[in-house]
């Protein structure tokens, strides 16, 4: 069950103490045969006044396949980073918005056996407080030709669903999906 206090400072709610989400993954799309490196990443679902989804667009032609897909804005934590300035830091390059915290959703491990790779990704319910230029990096640009989404909830599962046609859409997904729903209660928590 999922329990939380709501702390009211001068018209901001702060979602304080809550069961956070913890999820292990299996990567069933790609043969496993052997995991060398770890990524600390910190991610966010990134709402507006309104009540708005952001997320990103990312359409990719790699070693993972031809894709299109949806996905949380956020990336990598650098070296001698904490989560929250990596989030903060993630959201003003993706998104090209200024962000309060409003708590930690929860923590999601996963796997690209593809690549080697397991991913700690940490997640993040922010809300928007203030629009600006996004930083994206030439990767980011030219390789995965990011785009900004935003969408009602429900647009966003649909979003979530076509895209799990291909195999890293599915990964994805499967990552994302449960941290979208958990956002969700905690907001819905949050407006009652």
């Amino acid at each position: 069950m999922l329990s939380w206090k709501i702390k009211v400072n001068k018209g901001n709610m702060t979602l304080m103490n809550h069961e956070e989400l913890l999820l292990n993954l299996k990567d069933n799309e790609w043969p496993l045969t052997t995991i060398n490196h770890d990524r600390l990443i910190a991610r966010a679902i990134v709402i507006d006044d309104e009540e708005n989804f952001y997320f990103v667009r990312a359409n990719r032609d790699d070693d993972f396949g031809k894709a299109t897909l949806i996905e949380t804005a956020g990336g990598g934590v650098e070296a001698g980073e904490n989560l929250d300035t990596a989030i903060q830091r993630e959201l003003k390059e993706e998104l090209g918005v200024d962000v309060k915290v409003i708590c930690k959703i929860g923590l999601v491990s996963d796997y690209y056996n593809l690549i080697h790779r397991h991913n700690i990704n940490n997640y993040f319910l922010c809300k928007i407080v203030a629009f600006g230029e996004k930083h994206l990096t030439k990767d980011e640009i030219e390789d995965f030709h990011l785009s900004t989404l935003k969408l009602k909830y429900e647009e966003a599962l649909a979003e979530y669903e076509k895209c799990r046609s291909t195999s890293l859409g599915r990964l994805v997904a499967n990552r994302e999906l449960p941290v979208l729903k958990r956002a969700k209660v905690l907001l819905d928590g949050l407006n009652n």
